[in-house]
C-alpha cells in the first residue's frame, strides 16, 4: 500500500507541473500572442512589433525552453521518488 500512495504522490505532482507549464504557454501564447498584442505592439524586438513576434516566434520560443524544463524537473521528481533510470 505504501508503494501505492508513494506512486498517487509522483503522479500528483507530475500532473501539477504538466498544468502550470502548459498554463505559462497558454498565457504565452493566447494572451500576448493574441489578447495584449496591441499593447505588446508598442514595443519593438529587432525590428518587429513584440505582440506579432510572441505570435509568431515568441510562444514557439517558450514552448521550446517549457520541454527543457519539464525534463529538468522530471528526471528531479523521478530522483526524490527513487524511480530514476539510475
Amino acid at each position: 500500500m505504501e508503494n501505492d500512495k508513494t506512486m498517487q504522490q509522483y503522479w500528483k505532482k507530475n500532473i501539477s507541473y504538466v498544468l502550470i507549464l502548459m498554463t505559462i504557454w497558454f498565457v504565452v501564447s493566447y494572451g500576448f500572442g493574441i489578447l495584449l498584442v496591441n499593447q505588446l505592439n508598442e514595443i519593438r524586438l529587432g525590428g518587429f512589433k513584440l505582440g506579432f513576434w510572441f505570435a509568431q516566434q515568441g510562444s514557439i520560443y517558450v514552448f521550446v525552453i517549457l520541454i527543457f524544463v519539464y525534463v529538468w524537473l522530471m528526471n528531479k521528481l523521478d530522483k526524490e521518488f527513487d524511480v530514476d533510470e539510475k
